[in-house]
């Protein structure tokens, strides 16, 4: 298969209509063998672009934001630190951009949003959540809310309303701890969650009433030589005693710094930084295996992992924290190659954040942390043959799709009253924190409009579920200049 026709076929949307789905009869058949190095199926890099990212063939790539500059065609100031990222489809075919900021609430931590019209083009920025402190990755849910995690000892969970009109809200009972990243599984009606501890948990989180996260059973994975999971009752989940969460039950397996977190089709995918693992959970089956390993893999580009999403052809993109500061590729037949690459000393230092599809599957919105693109910002990339083709033949997932977000006029921020709370003592790994203490929000507190929060989006936002796989994707970081950015690559085939 040509490289055209096989991107033809990925954002055909094909694969995802069930017609050649790589779910978990591929996962058992594929994970016999460890993941290796491989060719690209998009073929080599090419030399870096005018905003130092290096690319296969017939991709281009745009500059979308600056941090502490404001977002092209708005007033809105980018934040520093960009980190996790999520797309939402809007009512009026376009979609909305959101990115967490992993820094402390006195310099804009929290998360905020860029939505684009139909065209690509920017049509608004604004802030859905602050007061909160190193907001780190989180995920959307399938009612069509992000969760953003808060990466600090006693950290929370907030949902977030993307069109910015709701104020965020706390959710306290899916536990208080280094939160790094969340994700749902739409059928079993679950939450998980990593923890970005040298010794932290795999959790589980099942609601009383789903969708609704303000109570239920937060569990964490026991698993035995065989990779079966168990899961055990977390008996203190707001750890109001002095016992953290991962220390609450002592048979817990522990994961070397648990990062991204992504569901497709039936599979948990998530990554261990410390050890340089990509894990694949099935919950139907209870097992857990290891779909790649640094250490028998020392050949293939991809020598760090962090946020992790998966595209509509099964294919599993894990983003770089450090190494070589590139996205790497995973393909269903388990070949590891890099999908693209931040090049120049303009981003050393670096992480690769945020990797997140938009609606359609054509582009993929990526951040330098603390990173700053050389050169001008580039124009529009053009128009892509494939976009008649997408929307004429794309059909659903199986399940259905997150509902669209309407987008009215006024929106409310999130009002919270902070304490003082203490900064983690963060592994070695990761990048570096400010020295100061950040201002702490009141678990307990409530959004302004209280009766309404994110309860009620499930009155404004039509409670479709989005079931499973094709679902909107993340973004990536980096570190050194303290310039970071967001861009996007886009397929030009």
């Amino acid at each position: 298969m040509t490289l055209i026709s096989r991107r033809r076929f990925l954002a055909s949307g094909a694969l995802a209509a069930g017609t050649m789905t790589f779910g978990p009869g591929l996962l058992r058949e594929a994970l016999a063998a460890p993941a290796t190095a491989g060719a690209s199926p998009y073929g080599p890099l090419l030399p870096p672009d005018a905003n130092d990212l290096m690319l296969p063939p017939g991709f281009g790539s745009r500059l979308i934001a600056r941090r502490l500059e404001s977002v092209p065609g708005t007033s809105y100031s980018f934040p520093i630190f960009p980190d996790g990222q999520a797309t939402f489809p809007t009512l009026d075919k376009g979609w909305i951009l959101v990115t967490n900021s992993e820094s402390p609430s006195a310099s804009g931590g929290g998360a905020s949003a860029i939505r684009f019209g139909a065209d690509g083009g920017i049509a608004s920025a604004y802030r859905i959540l602050g007061g909160t402190n190193i907001n780190c990755a989180g995920g959307p849910t399938p009612w069509g809310t992000w969760l953003s995690c808060e990466e600090i000892q006693r950290g929370l969970v907030w949902e977030c309303d993307p069109a910015g009109v709701l104020g965020a809200e706390p959710r306290p009972a899916l536990g208080l701890f280094n939160h790094e990243a969340a994700a749902v599984d739409p059928v079993a009606r679950r939450l998980y969650l990593t923890e970005d501890e040298p010794d932290g948990g795999f959790y589980r989180f099942t609601p009383a009433s789903y969708p609704d996260l303000n109570s239920g059973l937060l569990e964490v994975a026991v698993v035995d030589s065989a990779g079966m999971v168990t899961w055990r009752t977390v008996p203190d989940p707001m750890a109001a005693g002095p016992t953290p969460t991962r220390q609450q039950v002592p048979e817990m397996t522990e994961f070397q710094g648990g990062e991204g977190l992504w569901h497709d089709r039936g599979v948990l995918y998530f990554t261990t930084k410390g050890d340089k693992k990509v894990w694949a959970y099935e919950p139907a089956r209870g097992r857990l295996e290891v779909l790649f390993d640094r250490a028998q893999a020392m050949d293939s580009a991809l020598d760090a992992v962090d946020n992790v999403t998966v595209s509509s052809a099964g294919e599993i993109f894990v983003c770089e924290d450090g190494g070589n500061l590139e996205i790497g590729l995973i393909t269903p037949q388990r070949a590891v190659s890099p999908f693209l690459r931040f090049a120049g000393p303009n981003h050393e230092g670096s992480e690769v954040c945020g990797a997140a599809f938009d609606p359609s599957g054509t582009r993929l919105y990526l951040t330098s942390q603390r990173g700053f693109p050389a050169g001008p910002q580039v124009g529009p990339v053009p128009p892509s043959p494939l976009r008649r083709r997408l929307r004429d033949s794309r059909t659903l997932p199986a399940g259905g799709r997150r509902r669209a977000i309407e987008l009215p006029r006024r929106r409310a921020k999130a009002r919270w009253t902070p304490e003082p709370r203490q900064r983690p003592n963060r592994p070695a790994a990761h990048c570096e924190r400010p020295k100061a203490s950040p201002p702490r929000a009141d678990p307990q507190a409530r959004s302004p409009g209280k009766g309404r929060g994110l309860r009620g989006l499930l009155g404004h936002i039509a409670a479709n579920h989005r079931q499973s796989g094709g679902q909107a994707r993340r973004g990536r970081c980096t570190e050194a200049t303290d310039h970071p950015s967001v861009a996007h690559a886009r397929n030009r085939a």
